[in-house]
């Protein structure tokens, strides 16, 4: 690591510590652990904020080159103000950050406040590139305007979802409605979209909603490319030697239930046997950036493994969001 940064990480680390514990200084083997916690956390968020500024300049040329200039919606809160915006003129950018705003509180009581405002900064990243920035018009042709508005789209809100982060707020609302009903989150995307649609038909033309069906599927589609859908669940497999400080962090500090057992080293078993207990949780994709983090402090070599879980029933999956 670079001698200035470890100097400020180590200077970060005492001055946090010295405030939690006020009758004497911290020594070097608080200090040191906690600089290296600091660390991860700095390195998952810029990885975190590359891919959501990625995500952003995606999107932003997927509105301004394709769809914006040919007057074409989408789904979603982006397909909302795309309809707001030509029947009321009003700049899209700053429709894009008011009829967020709801899903964003939303996100905060269903995710977390950490959550929601990583939201909030890359959908006003996502105004201000849109109201500033002039992408080249590349065709007029409605077909592909249709297919590479939608993919360009649905990068940039699946680069996104991998930085923690949604710059369309009704996968919030979606993800929160399928925990109060009987109903999967693609269930209830698509009612919300058959609704904008539909009132695409009615307010511009029928022709119109047409495309923006199909704009939908192809951002759709490139989202579940992208990020394997914000509706499956990820199954996470956990190998450490520190299983019970991952443990305690899985159960208290992220409040997640998880199940714990053992498992015999496949190495070497004629002449040692090895034990070691084994983490299995199951979170959402959303959530899935934050436990990575989480784990590197505490165990960066720690093996993981994940595999997408298509559905699930019971448990405390949909009771418990992440803090």
């Amino acid at each position: 690591m670079n001698p200035f940064l470890s100097k400020i990480l180590v200077d970060v680390a005492k001055k946090r510590l010295s405030n939690k514990k006020s009758n004497k200084p911290p020594s070097d083997r608080e200090i040191i652990p906690y600089a290296e916690k600091l660390q991860v956390e700095l390195f998952h968020a810029i990885k975190d904020y590359f891919l959501i500024i990625v995500g952003v300049f995606s999107a932003g040329f997927g509105l301004k080159g394709f769809l914006l200039p040919n007057h074409f919606i989408d789904g979603g809160v982006t397909g909302i103000s795309l309809l707001i915006q030509n029947l009321s003129k009003i700049d899209l950018g700053i429709l894009l950050v008011i009829v967020n705003i709801p899903f964003l509180i939303l996100g905060a009581r269903t995710f977390s406040v950490k959550f929601a405002l990583k939201s909030a900064v890359a959908i006003t990243f996502l105004a201000i590139v849109v109201h500033f920035i002039n992408y080249p018009i590349v065709t007029n042709d409605k077909l592909l305007i249709a297919l590479f508005g939608g993919f360009f789209l649905g990068l940039g809100i699946g680069m996104a979802m991998r930085g923690g982060s949604v710059i369309d707020g009704t996968e919030v609302l979606a993800v929160y409605l399928s925990r109060k009903f009987s109903l999967t989150v693609g269930d209830v995307l698509l009612i919300i979209n058959i609704i904008i649609f539909s009132f695409g038909a009615y307010v511009l033309s029928i022709e119109t909603a047409l495309y923006a069906i199909l704009t939908y599927l192809a951002a759709a589609k490139t989202v579940d490319f992208v990020v394997d859908g914000v509706e499956e669940y990820v199954g996470v497999t956990i190998i450490s030697d520190h299983h019970e400080e991952i443990r305690q962090m899985i159960t208290v500090k992220l409040r997640r239930a998880c199940t714990i057992f053992l498992g015999k080293s496949g190495v070497n078993t004629e002449e040692r046997t090895s034990y070691k207990n084994i983490i299995y949780l199951v979170v959402t994709r959303l959530e899935l950036s934050r436990l990575h983090t989480e784990i590197d402090k505490i165990d960066s070599n720690a093996f993981t493994v994940m595999g997408v879980v298509k559905d699930l029933k019971g448990g405390m999956i949909k009771k418990k969001p992440l803090k």
